[in-house]
């Protein structure tokens, strides 16, 4: 294990006992888990779930409304909450206090997507003597997650922690899209970040197409994801179709398939005439800026490219509609 650097000469012991983690976001919990500090998080929040060893840590938000519904039902609760109060989800303050957290991972880039940093500070308040330190995550982009890795690393004294796993990082990714760009292949793919209303994948997720040689059609590198017409996604044309929802598994997926399937454009799509439409896991690893983008790529690279790519996260992580 590398040393942790911590100001002031006190000793690794005595700062790992003083290190508290909170992470309220489940992209930073992977981040902390991967830099080697998974025993010094002491909470999380109510979407975190990965690695399985923090289960049992105790959960510090909760969403303000109910999460169970199609895409329909929960597109118009956020919306209807996000009218009648500052945020859609809530920090348990009476638990973060009583956890007396060092460090508190939380994030700027979506107020729908996960605990935001206006919902941490109007938890701390004035209560806290002694204020933890908080660092809010903005991952808008590739660069942005490894700058977030940085950042997280830097706060918690580890900086060469970081600058290794992001380095370890970029070079896995360079070496897929090498492969990939070898082939000279270029495929139109359209990433579906939601279903209905549709909703087309931004972020990182066009930088990762982009990656393998494939033209993205909808969605901007680093921009948030954009609302999008059945219209506009006809006219696209897209050769390749992988419907990834922001928070859903492959079996909530699937379930919400009929959004697509059953609207009468969809049977004239060139995707769907030849069956390249593919569904992925957006919940553990498209919608999660963390470590695992790596394996987002991989994903990606499977379904775009089979030519040069086994299938090997099939049926775990994406299926063929």
């Amino acid at each position: 294990m590398l040393p942790i650097h911590r100001p002031g000469g006190l000793s690794y012991l005595r700062y790992c006992e003083d290190v508290r983690i909170v992470s309220l976001i489940a992209s930073a919990t992977e981040i902390v888990h991967a830099l080697g500090l998974g025993e010094y998080q002491v909470g999380r929040s109510h979407e975190c779930d990965y690695p399985a060893s923090i289960a049992n840590l105790p959960i510090c938000s909760r969403p303000r409304f109910d999460i169970h519904g199609d895409s329909r039902e929960i597109d118009q609760r956020v919306k209807e909450t996000l009218r009648n109060a500052e945020s859609v989800y809530e920090v348990l303050d009476d638990v973060l206090e009583s956890l007396a957290p060092t460090h508190i991972l939380t994030q700027t880039q979506c107020k729908v997507c996960a605990v935001s940093l206006d919902d941490v500070e109007r938890a701390l308040g004035d209560r806290y003597a002694t204020r933890p330190k908080v660092v809010a995550l903005e991952p808008n982009s590739l660069r942005d997650i490894w700058n977030d890795i940085r950042r997280t690393a830097a706060a918690c004294g580890v900086p060469e922690r970081g600058e290794a796993l992001v380095a370890d990082s970029e070079r896995r990714m360079q070496e897929i899209s090498d492969k990939a760009r070898a082939l000279e292949i270029e495929r139109r793919v359209a990433c579906i970040e939601w279903h209905e209303p549709l909703m087309a994948a931004g972020n990182w997720v066009p930088q990762l197409v982009d990656m393998l040689g494939a033209r993205n059609l909808c969605g901007i590198p680093g921009g948030h994801s954009p609302w999008m017409s059945w219209t506009e996604l006809t006219a696209l044309q897209p050769e390749i179709i992988v419907t990834m929802p922001c928070g859903f598994g492959l079996e909530q997926t699937r379930a919400e398939l009929h959004w697509l399937t059953e609207n009468p454009q969809w049977a004239h799509l060139p995707a769907v005439k030849n069956s390249k439409v593919y569904l992925a896991d957006g919940n553990q690893f498209f919608n999660r800026p963390g470590p695992r983008v790596v394996d987002s790529l991989e994903i990606l690279a499977e379904m775009l490219l089979p030519e040069a790519f086994a299938p090997a996260h099939e049926g775990a992580a994406w299926q063929r509609l």
